[in-house]
């Protein structure tokens, strides 16, 4: 159904003639003739009776006025649920504990004005087509991947290098190391069961592995980070690694341990993704955001893959 014929349909029918509604809608008279008569035809029934003093509506005419209100009322909420900066900026974290969800509560600290809805996405390929088809403003991602590039309409900009860290138990062979480097690591078994194969830090731990001689493990279930954290600090013979930015809460009879990792130091690099004709107003003031929170990146002494854009 034409809007343009209901509204018309519906200012006429307040002003009780055609040419005071034109007047209103800024058309001709012939314009408002021709909507209403556009609209009698879909809906099969007169609409107005000609009077000597204007149009005066029919039984169906009265019958479709408060509906008709209602299309205009809905339609109004339509374009106002997407109108921009009117809904909540939508970005993907991937993780509730790790770095990306970090950065949304800092800045939402800094921004508590802004509306927020924070979602979380698996894979990096549902992330980007969520950017492009608008279900997502935004997402943190390590970009890009080997022959992944990046569609031409999504930029990104390195907002956080995240050192990784040794995690252990107590009576692990590391565990009162103050520092390990990565020629240290070899030999040990490192389990990181949630690893998923085809996601970009699937693609990360796989180059980490071919370039040290790592070994890790990604066998068996993942029941999430608190067993995680059970199982390494009972099993001498297994350690973790961590982003050092993860936020994690054991027991204190855990001994658990975070140990930073050198030479080199292997840094996880986080992007925010957008697509670049994204209007969005509380858009640009996260990427305003992260900029001043920034630090450098590509530091010496540090590790990311080749794969990795270097800005």
């Amino acid at each position: 159904m034409d809007l343009d014929a209901v509204r018309t349909f519906v200012v006429a029918a307040e002003v009780g003639q055609f040419q005071e509604a034109a007047a209103e809608l800024a058309v001709t008279q012939q314009a408002v003739s021709k909507r209403i008569a556009a609209l009698e035809r879909t809906l099969g029934v007169r609409l107005f009776t000609r009077t000597p003093r204007g149009a005066e509506l029919t039984i169906d005419g009265q019958a479709f006025l408060p509906h008709a209100r209602e299309l205009l009322r809905v339609a109004e909420r339509a374009v106002a649920s997407v109108r921009v900066g009117s809904r909540p900026l939508r970005v993907d974290v991937i993780a509730s504990r790790g770095a990306a969800s970090g950065l949304m509560r800092d800045f939402h600290r800094a921004y508590p004005e802004v509306e927020l809805d924070v979602v979380m996405l698996h894979d990096i390929e549902a992330a980007v087509s969520a950017i492009r088809s608008g279900v997502i403003d935004a997402t943190f991602r390590a970009v890009a991947m080997p022959g992944r590039a990046l569609p031409e309409d999504v930029e990104s900009v390195r907002v956080l290098d995240e050192s990784l860290q040794l995690f252990t138990g107590p009576a692990h062979a590391l565990a009162d190391a103050r520092s390990v480097t990565m020629a240290q690591l070899v030999g040990h078994r490192i389990w990181m069961p949630g690893i998923v194969p085809g996601t970009e830090w699937g693609a990360y731990y796989d180059d980490l592995v071919a370039a040290f001689g790592l070994t890790i493990e990604a066998t068996g279930p993942n029941f999430g980070s608190d067993a995680l954290l059970d199982t390494v600090a009972d099993t001498p013979a297994l350690a973790t690694f961590m982003g050092e930015r993860t936020r994690l809460v054991w027991p204190a009879g855990y001994g658990l341990r975070r140990i930073p990792v050198t030479d080199p130091e292997p840094v996880y690099p986080h992007s925010l993704l957008w697509r670049r004709d994204n209007p969005h107003p509380a858009l640009a003031t996260l990427r305003a955001h992260l900029a001043g929170m920034a630090g450098g990146h590509g530091a010496a002494g540090t590790w990311v893959p080749g794969w990795v854009i270097q800005r």
